[in-house]
């Protein structure tokens, strides 16, 4: 569509204001070449006017009619055999008191990148251009306009030894029909014609390779180790005490790697791990219900890993707040796609055959629907697509707790507790609150293992839940998982502020791998300390202590 020329007075505003990112003068063309440069970036950047006959201070110069012709002429030219594609040029002529004006409107490209005859790529940058050179960004420019598909780049260096071969014969048994245990590289099977080619054919049939090098997607989806040639493609999975990311505290962090299989299974437990179940209408006995709707979870992720900007040199994070969930995948919304259409269902495949395959091997239910479905399924989800930080960024909020209950603290040496076990009645304290309740649960379990007993006598001598978890760790040592088990906790940042930090800092009890404390295989042990505080110290020794027990060397 032909936009409307600008009236006399309009043009006169226009000049009035200057040139900027859409407005430039010039008070006559010669260069073809020059002006090419100009029509591009112009059509690569949301399209533009140039304003001949102008200077650069907004004087008007006085062209003739012969000169009008040849500049007519030469835009002509240029727009359509100068450039690649063709540029689609209206021009207008204006008559001022001081000459004639040319009016030259380059309109937003449909068909981006734009390029000179020298191949070259020209973007606005504020009043001038500049020419495009960074590959990703070059990349990303050619995505964009469907002319490049990053997730069927090759990937330097690799090669069929690099591929999961059983994982990918499964594939194949699943979603093809050929068998397990059939060869890759020969043989035959009446019900796949996979199994009679050689691999390196299988892998191009697939659209996972070159026949020598795998691409992206057959990485990611059947390599051995992705992250050895794409590292960024990975999860960052962090759990935060609080409700600020920047914090320098966590309760939990893991680096996730491996296929896209693998890092949504390890995502979605680490996210889970980090929620809690609640009760909601059931009753006291059922496992209970996650506290955000976990189908939501499932496609939240499946589109942070499918649909991401693999030119973007970034992990995405999974950030577990206490009062929301962040999923922030690379790569804002692609041209074309808005919030709006995507809460209606609308799609774009950013990465078509990495979704082609990952859609069979991740929980997917229907093309274009997963950030709709997941908006159903959990209303308070938040979209946001940042183009300023190249990213997608999910929120899911949690919900507040079902049931408000008193905010237990360490034991202090000011703190008393009377424990009354023997009479049914509850155990008081000053600061903090243990319930008889609680400590009964520990001394019917370990009771029952045949170990010890924690009476009322070593809740008297170790009392309150540093007490607890000392009679559980006195049998051995036990990670943090098989200790919250004993002490049948739910809550783990309630056990780590409660029971296993002021045991640590206390020196009753210690870790096994005291040099990585965040390592997997951390146990912890009691300590001499630990076993004379809960079997041999008195409760008036303990009232009268000034400062924490230590090991003595």
């Amino acid at each position: 569509m032909t936009p409307p020329p600008l009236t006399t007075a309009q043009l006169l505003e226009h000049i009035a204001l200057g040139e900027d990112s859409q407005r430039q003068f010039r008070r006559t063309l010669d260069d073809a070449d020059t002006l090419a440069t100009e029509l591009v970036a112009f059509a690569n950047s949301g399209g533009g006017s140039l304003l001949i006959g102008v200077g650069d201070d907004g004087s008007i110069a006085a062209l003739d009619m012969a000169e009008v012709r040849r500049i007519h002429q030469l835009l002509s030219q240029t727009a359509s055999t100068q450039v690649c594609p063709a540029i689609e040029l209206h021009t207008h002529n204006h008559a001022t008191a001081q000459g004639l004006v040319i009016h030259a409107i380059v309109p937003d490209g449909l068909s981006k990148p734009y390029l000179d005859k020298l191949g070259r790529i020209w973007v606005k940058q504020g009043v001038g251009k500049r020419h495009v050179t960074a590959r990703e960004e070059t990349l990303r420019r050619f995505q964009r306009a469907g002319l490049v598909y990053v997730d069927v780049v090759p990937v330097a260096q690799t090669s069929c030894a690099d591929l999961d071969e059983p994982a990918l014969r499964h594939y194949l048994q699943r979603h093809y029909g050929a068998p397990s245990d059939a060869p890759l590289d020969g043989g035959a099977h009446p019900t796949s014609h996979y199994p009679q080619l050689p691999l390196e054919v299988v892998l191009r049939q697939l659209g996972l390779g070159d026949g020598g090098e795998l691409n992206l997607s057959g990485l990611l989806l059947f390599g051995r180790e992705p992250q050895r040639w794409r590292p960024a493609c990975c999860i960052q999975a962090i759990a935060f005490p609080g409700t600020s990311p920047s914090d320098t505290r966590y309760l939990d962090r893991q680096d996730i790697g491996g296929t896209l299989a693998q890092q949504y299974t390890e995502a979605l437990a680490f996210i889970k791990r980090n929620l809690h179940r609640v009760q909601g209408e059931h009753s006291v006995h059922t496992p209970g219900q996650l506290e955000v709707a976990e189908t939501a979870l499932q496609e939240l992720l499946v589109n942070a890993l499918v649909h991401r900007d693999y030119l973007v040199n970034a992990p995405i994070r999974v950030l577990v707040l206490s009062d929301r969930i962040e999923i922030v995948s690379p790569g804002h919304l692609p041209d074309g796609l808005n919030l709006e259409a995507v809460r209606q269902g609308q799609a774009h495949r950013r990465n078509p055959t990495l979704s082609e395959h990952a859609f069979r091997l991740l929980p997917y239910r229907g093309m274009g629907s997963g950030l709709a479905h997941a908006l159903q399924q959990w209303p308070q989800t938040e979209l946001h697509s940042e183009a300023s930080d190249h990213q997608f960024r999910a929120v899911l909020r949690r919900p507040a707790p079902q049931w408000v209950q008193p905010v237990a603290l360490p034991p202090s040496p000011k703190a008393r507790q009377v424990t009354r076990q023997d009479t049914g009645q509850d155990a008081v304290q000053e600061e903090g609150q243990v319930t008889r309740q609680e400590t009964r649960q520990v001394t019917m379990q370990v009771a029952s293992q045949g170990k010890m007993q924690v009476g009322a006598a070593a809740t008297g001598q170790a009392s309150g839940p540093v007490g607890l978890l000392l009679a559980v760790a006195a049998q051995g040592e036990c990670s943090r998982k098989e200790l919250m088990e004993k002490l049948q906790l739910k809550g783990r940042d309630n056990f780590e502020k409660l029971y296993l930090s002021p045991a640590l800092e206390s020196g009753l009890m210690a870790r096994t791998i005291p040099d990585k404390p965040n390592s997997r295989l951390q146990k912890y042990r009691i300590t001499p300390a630990g076993r004379q505080r809960l079997g041999g110290a008195s409760p008036a020794s303990e009232n009268h202590a000034e400062a924490p027990d230590h090991p003595k060397t």
